[in-house]
């Protein structure tokens, strides 16, 4: 493939999803990283895109479909309703990692009157919680992508590979009897390095998810502990849901209900040595943070 095909491919992609890393990139349009990296460079002096550490990004994307305050604005009751149920099952105390996605945004909102620890990559959780005196946060580090609101990039990536949490609150673009996907490769990475460093995992989802397949995939059923939604699934994916072990919580504006209990499994668990390991979700790990009753000066 000539260069400037890989040019007008790697323009498209990007219209699509706005940013990528470079193996994501090279993978699209078949090439090697280096590459891509003098496809980038060309594309940038033409104005076409800017590149970040481990990546590129669109300077003028075609639509906000994939910013963070229009996001926001799609099934907000559901959202809502999902982040109360949510916050009902995290005790004072915990460790919790908060992805970027808008729907855990809103089980964000209901924890203010916590005492937790959170740790996230998401801009708009990290102000919420600003002049918090109850909730201790630690953001990331990586590179900030100001349309979606998250930091991004292997400095974000190796900040979750290097902790421990109770509890990590997850969300996706779309979820499959196949699996679980998100739209950006960038935000891929990130995501597997929270199901690795938590100790349960709690996927949110609105209803319009299921079903719906994004671009890039992420996890299997079986790497999700618990979802949360506001209705049920089709039969389809509850028998996947089912054969994979999660549990299903329903949440209503008065309350919610367990769909279907989860069951006794073994997930990989990193050992010191980064080798994965099996090992029971049931026995508690001690939390590398542990937030306090109160801060002081």
């Amino acid at each position: 493939m000539q260069a400037e095909e890989r040019q007008h491919r790697i323009e498209e992609y990007l219209q699509k999803v706005e940013f990528a890393s470079l193996e994501e990139l090279a993978q699209q349009v078949d090439a090697s990283v280096s590459s891509v990296r003098r496809d980038l460079t060309a594309l940038e002096s033409k104005g076409t895109l800017r590149r970040t550490h481990g990546g590129a990004r669109l300077i003028n994307p075609r639509s906000d479909e994939f910013t963070f305050s229009t996001r926001d604005t799609h099934q907000l009751d559901e959202k809502e309703i999902i982040g109360r149920a949510c916050a009902e099952f995290l005790k004072p105390n915990q460790t919790i990692i908060i992805d970027a996605g808008t729907t855990a945004y809103h089980v964000a909102r209901q924890l203010e009157n916590k005492t937790l620890h959170i740790v996230t990559n998401s801009l708009p959780v990290a102000n919420h919680f600003a002049s918090s005196q109850r909730v201790e946060v630690v953001v990331s580090g990586g590179v900030i992508y100001p349309r979606v609101g998250v930091l991004v990039g292997p400095l974000a990536v190796e900040a979750f590979s290097k902790i421990r949490a109770d509890i990590a609150i997850m969300s996706c673009g779309g979820i499959t009897p196949d699996g679980v996907t998100n739209s950006h490769g960038l935000l891929i990475e990130i995501q597997r390095a929270m199901l690795q460093a938590a100790q349960r995992v709690i996927l949110c989802v609105d209803h319009t998810k299921f079903g719906r397949q994004s671009i890039s995939r992420f996890c299997d059923l079986d790497a999700i502990d618990t979802l949360i939604t506001d209705q049920a699934p089709a039969p389809e994916m509850l028998r996947a849901l089912d054969k994979a072990g999660v549990e299903i919580i329903v949440a209503t504006s008065t309350g919610h209900e367990v769909l279907q209990p989860g069951k006794s499994r073994t997930v990989p668990i990193p050992n010191a040595a980064n080798t994965p390991t099996e090992t029971s979700i049931t026995p508690a790990r001690e939390p590398a943070f542990s937030a306090p009753d109160r801060f002081v000066d």
